[in-house]
C-alpha cells in the first residue's frame, strides 16, 4: 500500500532523527546552551524500530538516519543492525545516515557491514580555527579520521557544506577540488531560517545565484539531470571531473517534487521541513502492541502533506519562519 499524498507525490523516502543531540554546536544549527528533550520524550530504539518497520510496509524505500547527531545515541548501531533486515529482505532499497564525521572512525566498518553503502559527511570549511569557530565544539581531525575511515570501509561519502557569507564562500572552490579528488562529491546548502540561534541569519545569508555565478569564473558548470530523490540539483565540473549539488530552499522552491517526511526522535512526523504541521506517533505507538492505529494515523498525516514551504529570512522581525531547531527534525 503505497503514500501518495494530495498532490499524488508517492512517499518513499523517510528521514528519521534518532537524537536531538549533537558532540557539536554549529552556529546555525543551535545555540550553545541548548536544553535537550528529556530522555522518556525519546521514542527508545525498539520503538523507532516499529516505526520504521510500519513506514517500510507502506512503501518507504529509502531511510536516512539525522539526529542531532545521529552517531552519538547511545547503542545506535543495535537500531543500525536490526533495520538492515530490511535491506536484506528487499523490502527497503537504502539505509544511509548524515553525520557531521566525529564518530565514524569508531562506526565507519559496522556500518558498511550492516549494508549502508553512502553516507553523507556535514563539513563547513577544511580550516582548523574556522571549523572550531563554527562548530565550537568540534576538532577537524576526527572528522577526516571519520571520513579516511568511511572511505576504508568503501562507503562512499557526499560532502554537505552549508554556504555562510563572509565564512567559507572564498574558500568553496579549494573544498570542491579536495572533495572530488578523494572521490566525494560536494553540495552546497542555503542556510535556511529554522530556531532561534545566536547569530543573525541575514548576516549568513548567501544565495546560491551569486555563489554559482562566483564559481562560473573558476570552473566549468554544465547541468546534470542526476536525482538522488532528493532536493539538490547537480552539475558536473569540468576540471575536476566531479558533481556538485546546490540545495536552494530560499532561492528556489523544490517542493513539487518531494518525496519525503521526516520522523523525530520523540515520534513526531513532519510532512514538510519548513512547516509546523505534524502528526503525534508516540502516543499511538504507545497505546497498542499492534500497529493498527499508527499506521492509521500515518495515513491520515500523508492526507495533509502540503504543498510547499515557505521559508523566508525576514530582516524586519529577525524571526525564524519555523521556531524548532534544525536539529530537533534532523537537516
Amino acid at each position: 500500500m503505497d503514500m501518495i499524498d494530495p498532490f499524488g507525490r508517492t512517499i518513499t523516502y523517510l528521514r528519521v532523527s534518532v537524537t536531538d543531540r549533537c558532540d557539536f554546536r554549529c552556529t546555525y544549527c543551535m545555540a550553545e546552551n541548548m536544553s535537550f528533550l528529556p530522555k522518556n520524550d525519546l521514542l527508545s530504539l525498539e520503538e523507532l524500530d516499529r516505526l520504521c518497520t510500519v513506514f517500510i510496509e507502506k512503501g518507504v524505500r529509502k531511510l536516512r538516519l539525522t539526529g542531532g547527531e545521529p552517531l552519538v545515541r547511545k547503542n545506535i548501531m543495535s537500531l543500525v543492525r536490526q533495520l538492515s533486515r530490511h535491506l536484506k529482505s528487499g523490502a527497503l532499497e537504502e539505509l544511509t545516515l548524515t553525520t557531521n564525521g566525529s564518530q565514524l572512525s569508531r562506526f565507519a566498518a559496522e556500518l558498511a557491514d550492516c549494508g549502508v553503502n553512502r553516507i553523507n559527511v556535514s563539513l563547513d570549511t577544511l580550516n582548523a580555527e574556522k571549523f572550531h569557530a563554527v562548530t565550537r565544539w568540534g576538532r577537524i581531525d576526527k572528522v577526516m579520521e571519520g571520513i579516511d575511515a568511511a572511505q576504508a570501509a568503501g562507503l562512499k561519502v557526499k560532502l554537505n557544506v552549508v554556504a555562510l557569507k563572509d565564512f567559507n564562500e572564498a574558500e568553496l572552490p579549494e573544498m570542491i577540488i579536495w572533495a572530488h579528488s578523494r572521490g566525494m562529491d560536494l553540495t552546497i546548502i542555503e542556510t535556511m531560517p529554522m530556531g532561534e540561534i545566536d547569530a543573525d541569519r541575514s548576516d549568513q545569508y548567501l544565495p546560491l545565484s551569486l555563489l554559482r555565478a562566483s564559481l562560473e569564473r573558476q570552473f566549468a558548470l554544465t547541468d546534470i539531470p542526476h536525482k538522488t530523490g532528493g532536493p539538490a540539483r547537480y552539475v558536473h565540473v569540468a576540471e575536476t571531473g566531479g558533481k556538485l549539488g546546490f540545495i536552494t530552499p530560499m532561492t528556489h522552491n523544490f517542493c513539487e517534487s518531494c518525496n519525503r517526511i521526516r520522523l523525530t526522535c520523540t515520534g513526531t512526523l513532519y510532512m514538510c521541513l519548513g512547516r509546523e504541521d505534524a502528526a503525534d506517533l508516540r502516543e499511538k505507538l504507545r497505546a497498542s502492541e499492534g500497529n493498527e492505529l499508527v499506521a492509521d494515523a500515518v495515513d491520515e498525516a500523508i492526507s495533509r502533506k502540503p504543498k510547499g514551504h515557505d521559508f523566508v529570512i525576514d530582516r524586519r522581525t529577525n524571526r525564524p519562519s519555523v521556531s524548532r531547531h534544525m536539529s530537533v527534525t534532523g537537516g
